[in-house]
């Protein structure tokens, strides 16, 4: 709340001829920039933030009115998936720009790193790359896995955002299984090496925005497993596979079969890194932003 309302005071005093902000939340203090300037003031809707589950209370209902406040008082509205395009339309009659998130062609790097730090090598592991919070659904993998008898092991790297109770009670779940492996926030050529050498890259989330760890793992040629939410089922159409969301019995099976399939898997991996960076490439999503402005 703070960080927001004193960055719109310094955008208000600024020279700025259009002001960007990005997501709900700091959207709450938009008004000030429209009430005492003639700047131009763009939102960027990254996802309904105020469903996440680590919210409650106050925080929810706060987010909830940065939403309303962008609706009402944005020239322009942004959104990274088209169910909260349509979302928008319906709630407020709002027209909204769609313009996801991009990805460009990284380079794959050999396993060093993570073999020295985690013995991983190509191919045995399993990938869950993004924040620990509840809506990731990290729990379904878990118990999904539990109940998997692979030599691949399972990786979740990434660190809590405001959810250390979740943390705990994740690695209270997994502390008996040593084939689970908790790297904690990762970064720099380590996070290049996860991506590159990974199996399966798999996204149980119960709720997203737009999610750029998806993209990222597919612009790495990585065979994914997503659950069925629309903003992770239209990212990789039928260049992955889905589960039914929240489904423990349905990602159990598609994982199965993933993990006894490796012709299958590469089938899914020849095809990925093309089709995501043909279709959410950086150059458009800059083009389309800066037609915007």
């Amino acid at each position: 709340m703070t960080s927001s309302f004193f960055a719109t005071i310094s955008a208000l005093f600024s020279k700025a001829d259009v002001v960007h902000y990005h997501a709900e939340g700091p959207c709450a203090w938009l008004w000030i920039i429209k009430l005492f300037s003639k700047k131009r003031v763009i939102a960027t809707i990254h996802g309904l933030d105020w469903q996440r589950a680590k919210w409650g209370g106050f925080a929810t209902k706060y987010i909830k009115h940065g939403e309303k406040v962008a609706a009402k008082y944005a020239d322009e509205i942004i959104v990274l998936s088209q169910n909260v395009q349509e979302y928008f339309k319906k709630e407020y009659g709002r027209e909204t720009h769609f313009i996801p998130n991009g990805v460009s062609k990284p380079e794959n790097k050999q396993a060093n790193i993570i073999t020295e730090k985690y013995d991983l090598k190509k191919d045995s592991y399993i990938l869950y790359l993004g924040r620990i919070v509840p809506e990731k659904g990290i729990h379904y993998l878990i118990d999904a896995y539990n109940q998997i008898k692979t030599e691949k092991k399972l990786v979740i790297a990434g660190g809590a955002s405001d959810t250390s109770e979740y943390y705990k009670e994740l690695l209270e779940k997994t502390k008996d299984n040593e084939n689970i492996i908790w790297t904690g926030f990762v970064q720099g050529k380590e996070l290049q090496e996860l991506y590159s050498n990974a199996y399966i890259y798999i996204l149980p989330s119960d709720l997203e925005g737009m999610p750029l760890s998806l993209l990222e793992a597919m612009s790495y040629g990585n065979c994914c497993l997503t659950s069925d939410i629309p903003e992770c089922a239209t990212v990789i159409e039928d260049n992955g596979i889905t589960f039914k969301k929240s489904n423990v019995e349905d990602l159990k099976k598609k994982l199965n079969d993933l993990l006894k399939d490796n012709n299958k898997v590469k089938q899914y991996k020849d095809k990925a890194q093309d089709y995501i960076i043909n279709k959410y490439n950086w150059d458009n999503v800059v083009e389309e932003t800066i037609k915007l402005y």
